[in-house]
């Protein structure tokens, strides 16, 4: 259950972001999240609805954006996606690769509104 952790960490960013800026509320957060990260989308959802009421966060609506795993050669300096399997590097056939991408777990982008003056 660390999407609990998560998403308490997520609301911290998106109500620092919103106080920061002067907002009155947050209406989107966009987040990144890598194919080897063990997050569960509709958990970090499930706790969010929980969560973030009573703060600027509340009503929020999240977006999910899946990002592949990228696998790079040691070999021959090859990057690839993986694929539903893992596989050798599709151009010399070694498997001596390394995991360059799909760990990730970022907010890429908050949405506020602003009172105006």
């Amino acid at each position: 259950m660390h999407e609990l952790a998560v998403t308490e960490n997520i609301l911290s960013i998106a109500n620092q972001a919103a106080e920061e800026n002067h907002a009155t509320k947050v209406t989107d957060i966009y987040l990144v999240i890598g194919q080897f990260s063990s997050i569960v989308d509709d958990s970090v959802q499930f706790f969010w609805d929980c969560i973030s009421q009573g703060t600027l966060s509340e009503g929020a609506t999240l977006h999910f954006e899946r990002r592949p795993a990228v696998l790079r050669c040691r070999s021959c300096g090859e990057e690839y996606q993986l694929g539903e399997y893992l596989q050798p590097c599709p151009k010399c056939r070694s498997v001596d690769v390394f995991i360059d991408g799909g760990e990730e777990l970022l907010v890429q982008h908050i949405d506020i509104l602003k009172e105006e003056p």
